[in-house]
């Protein structure tokens, strides 16, 4: 049975899905894994599809202190107790630049010009590219595909794309690429089988988890989105701002102190909902149960700047024929979904309470002038379907093994 790796890497975790490749062209999930604690605490995690336990396995840290020695145990675990030997592997990689609009086949040279883009993505893409660059090493004839979180957002119009800077700074790659593509897409292809009519429309996208954005879709194609230069935009998530006045970093660098170095940090792990409620937590679940102020206050922040965001977005629009939930907090919490639906009373948006309790995909009322829906995301399947149709165009080089 052939089969695809789909790899996601973070800093400190190393998570993988197997998909078999099924009559025409159809993926069906095998199992799904992770790695987590690289370097601190490492354990292997892994079931399969329909959730039933395959391995929890812990790891001395000097066993497992970078993303490249977590591949190898993934691989090896995969290859020596399940048998399995993928015939190519799809990357989660956060940014594309300006080059790239759709997946792409991986060589040294396209590895070469994605390491150059590391300023855009600090913190995200060396991990990213960390297990790609390690299997180019031991499985060169091995196809990958890179899938960008920035290239479904390159539909944009000039206007939504440039910053009101200087031009050369445009050309350089300073403009807003928007982020979470990959979620949007497989919004926008699944919207048509759920609602016909109304995926040809504008349609606005809630993606709430620990990472939050929004994004106006129109013809099932990205016009605007909340996030621009960088992963830090727009609405404030677990522990990043979210839309933040530029002067407030330069207060903290000339009143403050603090180094470029410092600001990243601060910027992406005491900020959020994290830094508003005071430390008690970037969770939203956490925040939802606790009896602190502060963490009501932070709940509060989050669902007005939805609401207020989702005005943006209505705007550029030009109207709203739908408005979809997804990501884990979009698809979990009631309370933050009906809190949203509130805020957008005002475009006649009413919630069926019941239906909202029940998660059910179609949350919005009889009398509500526009649908609201619920409808999970799945990454990793567009990373697999990307992966797989490159391989079916006969751009890749004939299929080899891995792991």
């Amino acid at each position: 049975m052939d089969t695809i790796l789909v790899i996601n890497a973070g800093s400190s975790h190393l998570r993988f899905q197997i998909y078999s490749v099924e009559g025409e062209g159809r993926l069906r999930q095998q199992l799904q894994g992770r790695i987590d604690g690289i370097g601190r605490c490492p354990r292997l995690q892994a079931s399969r599809a329909a959730g039933d336990p395959l391995a929890n396995r812990a790891y001395p840290v000097e066993a497992v202190p970078d993303i490249s020695a977590a591949l190898n145990i993934a691989g090896g675990w995969l290859r020596d107790e399940l048998h399995i030997s993928p015939i190519a592997v799809g990357h989660h990689v956060v940014h594309g630049g300006t080059e790239h609009d759709r997946s792409v086949l991986i060589d040294h040279g396209v590895l070469a010009r994605l390491e150059r883009l590391t300023a855009l993505a600090p913190l995200h893409l060396p991990h990213n590219l960390a297990p790609i660059r390690s299997i180019l090493v031991d499985f060169p004839s091995v196809p990958q595909v890179a899938c960008f979180d920035t290239a479904f957002h390159r539909t944009h119009a000039a206007v939504a794309d440039h910053y009101a800077i200087p031009p050369p700074l445009y050309v350089e790659g300073v403009r807003r690429y928007g982020f979470h593509g990959l979620s949007y897409e497989y919004i926008a292809k699944t919207l048509p089988m759920i609602a016909p009519k109304i995926a040809l429309g504008r349609v606005i996208v809630a993606r709430l988890g620990s990472g939050a954005s929004m994004c106006a879709l129109s013809g099932g194609r990205s016009v605007e989105s909340t996030m621009g230069f960088s992963a830090l935009d727009g609405l404030p998530m677990g522990a990043r701002p979210g839309q933040i006045d530029p002067g407030v970093v330069l207060y903290l660098i000339s009143e403050k102190g603090m180094s470029a170095q410092m600001v990243q940090e601060f910027l992406h792990e005491d900020c959020g909902l994290k830094g508003l409620s005071g430390g008690v937590s970037g969770d939203v679940r956490q925040l939802e149960a606790s009896q602190d102020p502060s963490a009501k206050f932070a709940i509060d922040y989050f669902v007005y700047r939805i609401g207020l965001n989702a005005g943006m977005l209505a705007a550029a629009l030009q109207g709203l024929d739908a408005f979809v939930f997804t990501a884990e907090v979009g698809v979990n919490s009631a309370s933050i979904r009906s809190r949203v639906v509130e805020q957008l009373a005002w475009l006649g948006v009413r919630l069926d309470v019941v239906e909202n309790a029940r998660k059910s995909q179609l949350i919005s009322s009889a009398a509500s002038r526009i649908p609201v829906y619920v409808v999970p995301s799945d990454e990793e399947l567009m990373i697999a379907r990307h992966t797989l149709a490159l391989l079916m165009s006969g751009s890749s080089r004939a299929p080899s093994r891995v792991c």
